[in-house]
């Protein structure tokens, strides 16, 4: 079986070779967006997110799942729910976080030492969340990292992430509503009638 090659010319016509009438059709047709959506009333033909609306408060509203900053949970008795499994520091793709295990020498659960995630290297995936086995680590604190000076400052260890935690209310099993069916409706950035 021979493999023949076929050989095709290009040929371009001074109109292809100098992009101007190219330039010019993609400026025209983005003014031709911009000016239908700016001047006809109720934004015209697409749906977007209004910033700066006073009907809508966008800045408070978080959908059910967005992931903020990390958390790590706590027992009844204060104690950290991580249990140095290193499951979330395995899966972690950015490898942001770095786990110490304690060593005791008695029958209690092992616990970490140390636990420390550097923000700046998370890509927020939430990997580390679905991982956890003991529901020790979160994501659902709400809030965006906060802007830093220093990377020392975006390197938070275990006192700061317990700070933002909570007593843990994790339930084993069960089956929770459908999140694609419920969320859309739930969010009041999108305007769903016409102004």
């Amino acid at each position: 079986m021979t493999i023949g090659v076929k050989k095709v010319s290009l040929t371009r016509t001074t109109r292809d070779q100098i992009f101007l009438p190219a330039i010019f059709e993609g400026l025209l047709t983005t003014a031709k967006h911009f000016f239908k959506n700016t001047l006809t009333p109720g934004m015209g033909d697409i749906e977007t997110i209004r910033y700066g609306d006073p009907d809508v408060d966008v800045k408070d509203y978080y959908p059910d799942r967005f992931r903020g900053v990390h958390r790590l949970m706590y027992r009844e008795d204060g104690s950290v729910r991580c249990v140095a499994c290193m499951c979330c520091s395995t899966v972690c793709p950015a490898n942001c976080i770095a786990i110490e295990a304690e060593d005791r020498n008695d029958d209690r659960e092992k616990a970490p030492l140390s636990f420390v995630i550097d923000e700046l290297k998370c890509v927020v995936c939430g990997f580390c969340v679905e991982a956890c086995p003991c529901d020790a680590i979160r994501m659902d604190t709400k809030e965006h990292m906060q802007p830093t000076e220093t990377r020392a400052e975006a390197v938070l260890g275990k006192v700061d992430l317990m700070s933002r935690g909570g007593p843990s209310v994790a339930v084993q099993g069960g089956v929770s509503p459908d999140y694609r069916a419920e969320a859309p409706k739930a969010d009041p950035r999108f305007s769903h009638d016409p102004r």
